[in-house]
């Protein structure tokens, strides 16, 4: 097999994989082209990649030799008419979301693997670029936070008197809101926690949290530990008791998601003129809507005195070990599909690799893709 490792475009700073992980491909006998440039952004030289025995090529070269191309973002609009129907496309391209794009490649009959979609399931966890990423993503929206704000986050106990602790609220506990919990506490905050689902009461607790509970909630087992659509009763319940708490909070931190649909609302208008002059909100919810009303994705704005932050890319202001981390994700993701001296094997019969395949053959594989196209 070939593996062409491709540069990321625009503001995007990680790449897919680094030269150590690289180094266990070429140990499975897999051959790695990697485009001139790509680790750059990642603090990583064309050097780098050829000591591990990469070979250091041209966009189009890669295009033209590799059987599987690998990048962290979707296809660029140039990059799709390049692709052949022979090849292999691995990335993180948001299908639920980005139908458009599942059509397109459908209409190529390019084979793609979507890796924001691998199984949540115990097997799975090594190869779950999500949780890697939102860790990063939930330690990073309170670092910035912290620097944002314009009070300290932890007690301080002077000769000049007693400064208190900064109250944060984080919306949403799954693997960004836990780290969020954990860095929020480190620094030494006090931290409230909603989720809809009771199963992570325990774990904000462990982490220091308090976890607030709003009856009604309304939980799916089949969802793979996702958050699942409210009733509305449940939401008017909910989103009063966010705007109280929110109004007491110095930083709110959303990190609520819905797979392949809008984030839901939790931090309306109202609710952001509700809390004081120099609070901050970080919308880690950004690129699908935002939790908070007025966030605007990849911009930070200030309303009246509240700044509010829309960042969905935290990993690239990391660069290096959430490159580290997603190539390592990767390459336990790859493993399935290697074969002996290191040949593609597209084994559809495991269910990681048929359950993370989005088109091949002109056929849609994933179940919930397919749902969500056949029904738009």
């Amino acid at each position: 097999m070939i593996l062409g490792l491709l540069k990321e475009y625009g503001t995007e700073t990680r790449v897919a994989l680094l030269p150590e992980t690289v180094k266990t491909f070429t140990d499975l006998k897999v051959e790695v082209l990697v485009e001139k440039g790509a680790g750059e952004n990642a603090f990583t030289s064309n050097a780098d990649y050829e000591a591990v025995g990469a070979k250091v090529v041209s966009r189009a070269d890669v295009f033209g030799q590799a059987e599987v191309l690998l990048q962290i973002q979707p296809p660029a609009e140039e990059d799709i008419q390049k692709i052949k129907e022979t090849q292999v496309w691995i990335s993180a391209f948001n299908p639920l979301w980005d139908t458009k794009l599942v059509k397109t490649f459908l209409e190529k009959g390019v084979t793609t693997f979507s890796l924001d979609l691998i199984p949540r399931t115990s097997r799975a966890q090594a190869m779950d670029i999500l949780s890697s990423m939102a860790t990063v993503s939930g330690y990073m929206a309170v670092l910035e936070a912290a620097v944002k704000l314009p009070t300290f986050f932890p007690m301080f106990m002077t000769a000049a008197g007693t400064i208190r602790p900064a109250n944060i609220l984080i919306l949403g506990a799954g693997v960004a809101g836990l780290q969020a919990i954990a860095t929020s506490r480190k620094l030494g905050a006090q931290v409230q926690v909603f989720d809809v689902r009771s199963a992570v009461k325990e774990e904000v607790m462990s982490l220091g949290g308090k976890f607030v509970e709003v009856e009604g909630a309304t939980e799916d087992k089949a969802a793979g530990g996702y958050a699942v659509e409210q009733t509305e009763d449940f939401k008017k319940k909910q989103q009063q008791a966010i705007n109280d708490h929110a109004a007491k909070a110095n930083v709110v931190i959303c990190t609520a998601q819905i797979p392949g649909r809008k984030a839901p609302l939790l931090i309306p208008t109202k609710a952001v003129e509700a809390m004081k002059p120099g609070s901050v909100i970080i919308d880690l919810a950004a690129s699908s809507g935002g939790n908070c009303e007025v966030t605007k994705d990849n911009e930070t704005i200030v309303h009246k005195g509240v700044t509010v932050i829309g960042q969905s890319n935290y990993p690239a202001q990391k660069p290096l070990d959430a490159s580290k981390m997603f190539g390592k994700n990767v390459f336990n993701f790859m493993k399935l599909i290697i074969g002996e001296e290191g040949a593609l094997n597209l084994n559809f019969e495991d269910d990681i690799v048929k359950g993370t395949c989005i088109t091949h053959a002109k056929e849609i594989y994933n179940e919930r893709v397919k749902s969500v196209i056949e029904n738009a």
